[in-house]
């Protein structure tokens, strides 16, 4: 296997509390673009919270965002896919999440709304460095298909909302956990999977020759989507299970590690 794409998760993986891509691991990513390898970002954020550091790596490909929802090219703003959460599915999530008191986040257009000027709001807005924009009423506000809706709650109630909703949707919505405390609802071919497959067509390169890093359950279609998974040590032990290889904790520089010892083949 010849690594020739490696796809990098965001928050927990490339990047921790502080926000910072770490010189080791910019160093790293440099490195294998020198070499020749593509780098993207594969994330659950939006399009324009992850431009910023693609534009600080220098990536070229097109980039992975909203868990695979809107797959797009820094440079000239080309979307190579695109895939919307049905209105109706978005609205029954919506209620269904007012129920349980969380916060709620809608994103039309690469733009983000709320009901609520929270705490949990204010603080994704300030992470993300996205201006919030306030609606009294999203399902009224929302009059086409939303790319995403993501809640913020308590782990413990947010795993009911999962299950309840799962088995009201089926396979009709694509439901996963970025954080522990984030659930997400996308297009049920709006996966990381799905992205770094539109990235591989575009480039024509071979799954089983790209590398995906992770941290989290957003990452486990991508993971088996690809020839090599990678892991982050910070990563729950059912995520890690389900990777090829386990790589430092982010804090440690395990974005870097892996693309030495995988890409770089630095021993």
């Amino acid at each position: 296997m010849q690594i020739k794409l490696v796809a990098i998760d965001i928050d927990g993986t490339l990047l921790g509390d502080d926000l910072v891509i770490s010189p080791g691991a910019k160093e790293a990513i440099r490195a294998a673009m020198a070499k020749g390898v593509h780098v993207t970002l594969a994330t659950g954020r939006m399009y324009q919270s992850a431009l910023p550091y693609a534009r600080e790596l220098g990536v070229a490909v097109p980039l992975i965002t909203y868990q695979g929802a809107l797959v797009k090219l820094s440079s000239n703003g080309q979307v190579l896919y695109h895939r919307e959460l049905p209105l109706e599915y978005a609205r029954e999530i919506i209620i269904r999440a007012r129920k349980f008191g969380f916060h709620i986040n809608a994103y039309h257009e690469d733009s983000l709304y709320m009901e609520q000027d929270t705490n949990r709001g204010r603080k994704y807005s300030q992470v993300t460095g996205v201006e919030m924009h306030l609606v009294e009423d999203l399902t009224e506000f929302l009059h086409q298909d939303p790319t995403k809706i993501l809640l913020i709650g308590r782990e413990g109630e947010l795993d009911v909302m999962q299950e309840e909703c799962r088995e009201l949707f089926g396979d009709k919505v694509y439901i996963t956990k970025s954080k522990n405390h984030f659930l997400e609802f996308t297009h049920p071919q709006a996966t990381k999977g799905c992205g770094v497959q539109a990235v591989n067509d575009w480039l024509g390169i071979s799954p089983q020759d790209t590398m995906a890093i992770g941290d989290s359950y957003n990452d486990l279609e991508m993971f088996r989507h690809v020839g090599l998974s990678v892991v982050m040590g910070n990563a729950r032990d059912a995520v890690k299970q389900a990777a090829d290889y386990v790589t430092a904790r982010q804090e440690d520089d395990g974005v870097a590690e892996a693309i030495r010892k995988f890409v770089l083949l630095y021993d």
